[in-house]
């Protein structure tokens, strides 16, 4: 994983490792545990396989992009899905947890800022622990 952690009068801090991105790409096992921004509109972030060396790693993404300027789009492995909800003011938007679908940070109401936890809890489920903002499952 990718924490570090510094000792600083006799306080413990823990500093995780930051991932950017200007273009579509894939996780790489090493960078599991990253926080990892995405500040250009209309990418695709691709999951590793969820193997049983990474089977519980968390994953963070943010979108640092232009409020309704950034569709950020979360990619599983073909042999996995993204499963979970999310609970809005009004609503509950549900992933639907169909292997191989994206889990999208709508661009219209996007907003810097925006958050998404996965979790790898089987070796077919990254598991959504929360977030915040408008995201919506593939169709």
């Amino acid at each position: 994983m990718s924490t570090y952690n510094y000792l600083s009068n006799d306080q413990s801090y823990n500093q995780v490792a930051q991932s950017y991105y200007t273009a579509s790409g894939d996780i790489s096992e090493a960078e599991l545990g990253n926080d990892h921004n995405v500040a250009t509109d209309a990418l695709t972030i691709g999951l590793p396989l969820i193997t049983s060396g990474n089977l519980g790693c968390t994953v963070f993404f943010r979108n640092t992009g232009a409020d309704a300027n950034n569709t950020v789009a979360i990619s599983p492995n073909a042999a996995n899905k993204i499963i979970g909800s999310i609970t809005l003011a009004a609503s509950v938007v549900a992933s639907g947890g169909v292997l191989d679908k994206d889990f999208i940070n709508t661009k219209a109401t996007s907003l810097k800022g925006d958050w998404c936890l996965l979790r790898a809890v089987s070796l077919t489920e990254w598991y959504i622990i929360g977030a915040q903002g408008i995201w919506a499952s593939e169709a």
